[in-house]
């Protein structure tokens, strides 16, 4: 049944795919391919709107996977996952006067399946990225975003508050890979249960600094509350179930060297929520030799670093040249299963004269797993009497992942954009028996 409803939600996407080709190339202002929306200008109506301090949000990303080669189970399928988008953003001081301030909100509903958890990686380990980045949170209805921003003393100071997730401004970093290990604020995707990415919202504060044109600060308080992931719990606003507090601290610096645009950050977190170590015992001892609880700690931290900078324009027009982007996160040794991470990636915006606005991306990340948890699950096997990779008892070793991608985003129009892209994973979820995997996948980007 899941394989039919695989092919059928395949089938819709093709659909969806073919309709929004279909229509580009009519002049109707609807499918209009100079327009930024699908759905056009409304007949002015969306233009007045915007005018009046109100743009509305409507968006769509689908993601298909396939396994072509390798990988623990190479019985090949394909799997579909998307992510719909629903939002408005407010300037408040063109709505009621309110100066210098503005507010958002945004709903998010995901559906879907993953080609990487149970055919590229080992069920019982998993991968350390994922394929298909829009797979995840739950299939749901979400409250990603509810808040207000004011900028005070001549834009100097700005002040965020209400509902949202620390990648909106600290270790932000674009989506346009397919490869969950290129796509957005990588923390979150290596701070275990501590850092909440789109499309999870959290109770959250943000304190931003312009120390002049090119340098600003910032630092934010985020409420830690578990709960908030569970099923059911998109729309949760009480802090029922609160374990702490995140803490982001960030400096930005944004060159613009022979003005081609570059972004550079550093920053580092702190969470006051217990945290469990990954490998010792209340006494110091193996927690998996012992079988004692694991010790608690009263927190647990990490750092990064981010930079994106273009390098070249393509004959004068530095809307096309080439950019490279750096991503790394380091994190407690004690309590994260990831103890770091670190990825480049180099993109060519308008490569091709025919195609000035397709981009061309390639790039390549390493993900390891801290020492403590490979040896943890070594001694849990020998506590267990296995030894037998295929003994369904056995907790695979894990160490490091390697994830590569290559892709061409077709421009089909200013609200269009489809991605296909080949992936090769290395040591898929860190695991050294599991075979290295070839993906193929296909990313659509579409703006309403």
């Amino acid at each position: 049944m899941k394989k039919n409803n695989n092919a059928q939600r395949i089938g819709q996407l093709s659909a969806i795919a073919a309709m929004m080709l279909a229509g580009s190339v009519h002049a109707a202002d609807a499918f209009s391919s100079d327009s930024e929306w699908m759905t056009g200008d409304w007949g002015g109506e969306r233009t007045k709107l915007i005018e009046q301090g109100i743009d509305i949000k409507m968006d769509y990303v689908g993601e298909v996977g396939g396994n072509l080669h390798g990988g623990y189970n190479d019985d090949k399928t394909a799997r579909y996952a998307d992510q719909f988008g629903l939002g408005v953003a407010l300037d408040l001081q063109k709505l009621w006067g309110w100066d210098n301030t503005q507010a958002k909100v945004q709903f998010t509903n995901r559906n879907g399946y993953n080609i990487s958890n149970d055919r590229v990686g080992d069920p019982r380990a998993g991968t350390l990225s994922s394929s298909q980045e829009v797979y995840g949170r739950g299939h749901m209805v979400r409250l990603t975003q509810l808040w207000i921003k004011h900028q005070f003393f001549d834009n100097k100071l700005d002040i965020k508050a209400g509902y949202f997730g620390e990648g909106e401004d600290f270790n932000t970093f674009p989506c346009e890979f397919q490869n969950l290990a290129f796509c957005g604020s990588q923390v979150g995707n290596w701070a275990t249960n501590i850092w909440y990415n789109w499309p999870v919202s959290q109770a959250a504060i943000r304190v931003k600094y312009n120390i002049n044109d090119e340098l600003y600060a910032q630092i934010g308080a985020y409420n830690q509350n578990p709960s908030q992931l569970e099923h059911g719990n998109g729309f949760k606003l009480s802090g029922s179930g609160t374990k702490g507090t995140v803490l982001p601290v960030e400096l930005v610096w944004l060159p613009n060297p022979n003005s081609l645009p570059g972004e550079y950050r550093v920053g580092y977190y702190k969470s006051t929520a217990d945290a469990d170590d990954v490998r010792e015992d209340v006494n110091g001892f193996d927690a998996a030799t012992t079988g004692d609880a694991y010790r608690t700690h009263s927190s647990k931290h990490g750092y990064w670093f981010v930079a994106q900078q273009q390098l070249t324009s393509h004959n004068g027009d530095k809307s096309r040249g080439l950019s490279i982007a750096a991503n790394a996160t380091f994190h407690d040794k004690d309590t994260n299963f990831i103890d770091n991470y670190q990825s480049v990636m180099f993109v060519y915006k308008g490569l091709f004269d025919a195609r000035p606005k397709d981009d061309i991306g390639i790039g390549a990340a390493r993900i390891h797993v801290n020492d403590d948890v490979k040896k943890n699950a070594e001694l849990l096997n020998v506590s267990n009497g296995v030894s037998d990779y295929d003994n369904p008892v056995f907790a695979p070793i894990r160490e490091t992942e390697y994830n590569y991608e290559i892709n061409y985003g077709f421009h089909v129009t200013n609200w269009l954009t489809v991605r296909p892209n080949l992936q090769y994973i290395t040591h898929p979820g860190g695991v050294d028996e599991v075979d290295n995997a070839l993906v193929a996948g296909l990313k659509i980007q579409s703006t309403f």
